[in-house]
């Protein structure tokens, strides 16, 4: 222990006579103008725009929003219902039954579904992960690796009857890539039927009238992304698209080492008339996905996810695809393609590295009344399965929706009315750290200012986002970790601070303003109050001008060090310190720091008076902050030292005792 400073006077003097606390606060202080330096010079190597506007937590509501595992889960699948309150995910040999009903404590039920294998390898081979949740006529269908021997289980009144062994339903391990597609009584599967052979990656019918599988050379170590069954105009003209990435064929250097792309096939597929095509898809085409904007250079090869936005009028050729993609940094894109052009890609478009007349039918082709593929055709499509035209993004510019410095590994998307009767598309994306985005994109206008609102902390515990599920009924989003369930509703309004003012600037279509409060348009029975115009919504506000912040007061002694810190809600905004007429401190969009921090070095009579932090956001300007600087009494000054020493004295005087006492025990 140090004893009191012998001379206690030199607390409020010049620097060359202060004590070591304040000479470690002043180090402190120094510390964090140089993070907030750091922090500044990495903000400026992003796109502060594109990143979210606030950043909240949602905590929910006691006991009906987050619930946890009770145990940790690494590997989960998720399975809801629209309009349903229930969520199932399968864990580890078990499957967890979560009610959120509204008004009610969120519960969790459990049914056990271990594995079946009595002898396995080792501890991990034993467990039976589930990996497939889907709704059958009789219950919920569950399926899992049931200790590398895939088995199916079908659960009706949280009990689990087993149906035997399911190759192609589950994968061996739950670390495989697989996905798998039900329509009706057919199922279609990537996942392999067999462990230590037929390891080439393909996209199988598993269940249907003929089982057919894809020709092992059309994709090159395929990761599959999404698959989805599109009904069109003529029955037998039904297609099958699904998305994925492969390795580049090209191996230049400079070349990117994926691909991403969109595969056809014909639903009503029967096979080849020979041999070699009788057990093949005879229709499977690929075309590459572009997702890259010329003007800034920027290029996302590697496809991520994607969700399907069905047409309001059901016409399937304007069903919207979003695709998220990322580069060899980690940054993201979201580009927009239309099925109508997917189609016409598949359907005009000659083949790569195919120089001769095209057989009729074409490649790609379905036939009418179930008729065979004839030969020639399915042997010029299995050589030459990728079309030369490339699948560019909807709009004249044929550019990313947007891209972006975050890396973004899930979507889905909302398409939601305003209470004008506006439409908006509205995507949430998961971020590698655990984190949603809400982005806005406007429906109706065709070069709509995008706008990324809102950064979502779904969980009480940081972790990553496992699973994601959309159900536009109820209005909710439910993620899960590997430790809880968390319900989000889409109208997360109040987290929107600043009034009238703050509510509007946030652009979020699902709030508005209404009796002196930020509410969601769907609670509401009356009109409430929303800006139509994105530029300077905040003059749809009855008050012209935002609220002056309160007046703080702080007496300090001259020179002493100082620092006023300005929380930065706004990542969009400029945050400025200004003293009398002058502007000390600036702090611009994208600075990670979540405060704009103005540090005095030396108070001087100079520095002492009022501050006001200032937030610039377009036209919008909002007092954030009001603060006085005024001088410390001088003789109020000396008594407090005076206090501080006596009892700085004391403390030591009463120790010291206990010190001696100690070392003589010793």
């Amino acid at each position: 222990m140090t004893p009191p400073p012998s001379r206690c006077t030199a607390l409020g003097a010049p620097r060359a006579r202060v004590s070591s606390p304040l000479a470690r606060s002043r180090f402190l202080l120094r510390l964090l103008l140089q993070l907030q330096l750091v922090w500044t010079a990495a903000a400026s190597q992003g796109h502060p725009k594109s990143g979210p506007r606030i950043s909240a937590v949602w905590k929910g509501h006691a006991g009906q929003d987050h619930v946890d595992f009770g145990s940790t889960e690494p590997h989960t699948v998720l399975f809801h219902e629209p309009g349903s309150s229930s969520v199932w995910v399968g864990g580890r040999n078990r499957v967890y039954v979560f009610d959120f009903s509204k008004g009610r404590n969120a519960s969790v039920r459990t049914v056990n579904i271990g594995s079946t294998k009595g002898s396995c390898r080792d501890k991990q081979d034993c467990e039976n992960y589930i990996t497939l949740l889907e709704k059958q006529n009789e219950g919920l269908l569950a399926c899992g690796t049931n200790a590398r021997h895939p088995s199916c289980w079908i659960l009706v009144n949280d009990s689990a009857e087993f149906l035997g062994e399911r190759r192609g339903y589950a994968p061996f391990s739950p670390d495989e890539n697989s996905l798998v597609l039900f329509d009706g009584d057919e199922v279609y599967s990537t996942i392999r039927k067999q462990e230590y052979n037929g390891k080439i990656p393909r996209f199988r019918r598993i269940r249907g009238e003929i089982e057919l599988y894809t020709s092992d050379t059309v994709m090159q170590n395929p990761q599959f992304i999404k698959a989805t069954i599109v009904h069109q105009d003529q029955a037998y003209d039904d297609k099958i698209y699904y998305f994925f990435r492969e390795d580049n064929p090209d191996k230049n250097p400079e070349a990117p080492l994926n691909v991403s792309r969109v595969a056809q096939l014909c639903r009503g597929d029967q096979g080849g008339e020979s041999s070699l095509s009788v057990s093949k898809w005879n229709t499977f085409l690929k075309a590459m996905l572009v997702c890259s904007d010329a003007t800034t250079n920027k290029n996302f090869n590697r496809l991520q996810d994607v969700f399907l936005l069905p047409d309001p009028n059901g016409h399937w050729k304007d069903t919207r695809v979003y695709g998220v993609f990322s580069n060899p940094w980690n940054y993201s894109a979201v580009c927009v393609y239309s099925l109508g052009d997917i189609d016409k890609v598949f359907c005009t478009s000659s083949l790569k590295g195919y120089h001769s007349s095209l057989p009729n039918p074409r490649p790609g082709k379905c036939l009418p009344d179930r008729q065979p593929i004839p030969t020639e055709t399915f042997q010029v499509a299995d050589s030459h399965p990728e079309v030369v035209q490339r699948v560019e993004p909807m709009g004249p510019l044929k550019t990313p929706l947007f891209h972006s410095k975050y890396h973004y590994q899930k979507v889905v998307v909302h398409r939601m009315h305003a209470s004008n009767g506006e439409t908006f598309h509205v995507l949430y994306l998961t971020t590698d750290k655990g984190t949603i985005h809400k982005v806005v994109e406007p429906g109706e206008r065709e070069h709509g200012l995008v706008f990324n609102i809102l950064e979502i902390q779904p969980f009480r515990r940081a972790a990553a986002i496992q699973a994601m599920s959309l159900d536009a009924d109820r209005r909710k989003l439910y993620v899960n970790s590997q430790w809880e369930v968390s319900q989000v509703p889409l109208d997360l309004c109040e987290v929107y601070t600043g009034g009238c003012h703050g509510c509007l600037m946030a652009r979020d279509p699902y709030c508005g303003w209404y009796q002196d409060r930020c509410v969601s348009i769907y609670s509401s029975q009356e009109p409430v109050l929303q800006s139509i115009n994105p530029v300077e919504p905040h003059k749809g506000c009855p008050n012209p001008k935002p609220e002056q912040a309160p007046l703080q007061k702080v007496s300090l002694a001259q020179n002493s060090r100082y620092y006023l810190s300005c929380p930065m809600e706004s990542r969009h905004a400029t945050y400025s310190w200004r003293h009398e007429n002058s502007v000390e401190q600036s702090c611009e969009p994208g600075h990670q720091s979540p405060n704009c921090i103005l540090f005095i070095e030396n108070l001087t009579d100079l520095h002492y008076g009022h501050y006001y932090c200032e937030a610039q956001e377009g036209s919008y300007l909002r007092e954030a902050q009001h603060w006085e600087l005024l001088r410390e009494d001088s003789a109020m000054t000396s008594q407090l030292l005076g206090r501080a020493c006596a009892l700085a004295t004391s403390l030591w005087l009463g120790v010291l005792p206990t010190l001696m006492l100690g070392l003589l025990v010793h």
